[in-house]
């Protein structure tokens, strides 16, 4: 009986502690921390560009590497992240790895509730703070809208659409603002729902190839408008 006491204990003790571990790396630090290691230092005629963001941006570079493929683009999303998890990693991510540009695509998972509930003024000052750091150390920012979404599958029943029309309208005011430039995927991807089409999204949120190949053309659109 005490072995069998012993043997809960520690499991109990080695569950807590691997919950400690997790809850340490919460904005997953370490998630990049080897690759950003690796990278090669910024060449004297490189334009390095910086995609930040969650499932959406590094879904990208799953489904259609071939986009990112002979480009000076550097993919730092991660699946889930919403926007405080980012500013706490944006130094690291996105500053010390001196890009001229950066994307930001965020939002969706703040309106899911992934960190705890989040109000949309919560969500724009995390991506004002954002822009603000990324402005001060001479990096051009491009603010994407955040993706049209019906439904959440994970979280079924939140009715998001709205929430993510509103915050578009804070985030275009404020990329005009503040002379930011701002990225309109919403518009070219949006059906009669307020959500994405099945052709662009078969779960609601995340992008098929066809929807990757809409934003494309939009991104690098912005991409030579922020370089210019």
């Amino acid at each position: 009986m005490k072995n069998l006491n012993k043997l809960i204990l520690a499991c109990m003790l080695s569950l807590f502690g691997l919950a400690d571990l997790q809850s340490q790396d919460w904005a997953d630090l370490n998630r990049f921390k080897e690759e950003n290691t690796k990278l090669p230092s910024v060449q004297e005629n490189e334009n390095r560009i910086l995609f930040m963001g969650n499932s959406i941006t590094i879904g990208w570079l799953n489904l259609r590497p071939e986009f990112f493929a002979n480009k000076p683009y550097v993919n730092r999303g991660i699946s889930g992240q919403t926007t405080p998890q980012m500013l706490v990693r944006f130094r690291q991510d996105v500053i010390d790895l001196h890009p001229k540009v950066v994307i930001l695509l965020a939002g969706t998972n703040d309106i899911a509730g992934n960190t705890g509930p989040s109000t949309l003024k919560m969500i724009m000052d995390n991506i004002k703070g954002m822009s603000e750091i990324a402005q001060a150390n001479g990096i051009k920012v491009i603010l994407s809208s955040t993706l049209p979404a019906y439904d959440y599958p994970w979280k079924p029943g939140l009715e998001p659409s709205g929430k993510i029309i509103e915050l578009n309208k804070m985030i275009k005011e404020y990329a005009e603002l503040k002379d930011h430039i701002y990225l309109d995927y919403f518009s070219a991807m949006v059906d009669e729902r307020n959500g994405l089409p099945k052709k662009y999204a078969e779960d609601e949120v995340h992008p098929t190839i066809e929807g990757y190949k809409v934003m494309e053309p939009l991104v690098e659109a912005a991409i030579k408008e922020a370089l210019n």
